[in-house]
């Protein structure tokens, strides 16, 4: 056995039964109830991901959709609910992103001591604010994960927690 191999199995037995779980999706904004998810997209071709005009819906092997923050963040344009037929996601159900958004203090340039100022020009909402010169901190009372901090994040600092 090769020595990666026998870590590998060393670790496996430490897992975290969370760790095991299927991966939970980021989903747009207007949905109510994860399971029409899985019930209903599978009778679509993908519609919001075609309006999305920020290119931020990916549909997934399963024709469930997902939020990719990698380039751009949501603008909240209802586009996707607006061609959902099937009603999961629905204007009526319009809320924030349900994920909340965390700054990595020891990833993060002005944490470190180096001006930045990427993800605060970026915010939407003015979610992100500074403490003394450097330090970047979001309020969560006003940020809505719409994740245009997190694609212009040089340091790639900024995480998105529970989903």
């Amino acid at each position: 056995m090769y020595r990666r191999g026998l870590f590998d199995s060393v670790r496996s037995a430490f897992i975290d039964k969370s760790e095991q779980d299927p991966e939970r999706f980021l989903r747009p904004p207007y949905n109510h109830d994860e399971s029409l998810f899985y019930e209903e997209c599978q009778h679509c071709e993908g519609r919001c991901a075609t309006a999305c005009e920020t290119e931020i819906i990916k549909i997934h092997e399963d024709k469930t959709p997902s939020l990719s923050f990698e380039k751009n963040g949501c603008i909240f344009c209802d586009d996707c609910a607006g061609v959902c037929e099937l009603g999961v996601l629905s204007l009526d159900n319009k809320r924030d992103i349900n994920a909340v958004i965390n700054i990595s203090v020891s990833s993060c340039l002005g944490w470190n001591e180096t001006m930045c100022f990427s993800c605060k020009e970026r915010c939407l909402e003015s979610a992100i604010t500074f403490q003394g010169l450097f330090k970047p901190v979001i309020d969560l009372s006003k940020c809505t994960a719409c994740g245009f901090c997190i694609s212009r994040c040089p340091a790639s600092a900024i995480e998105i927690e529970g989903c």
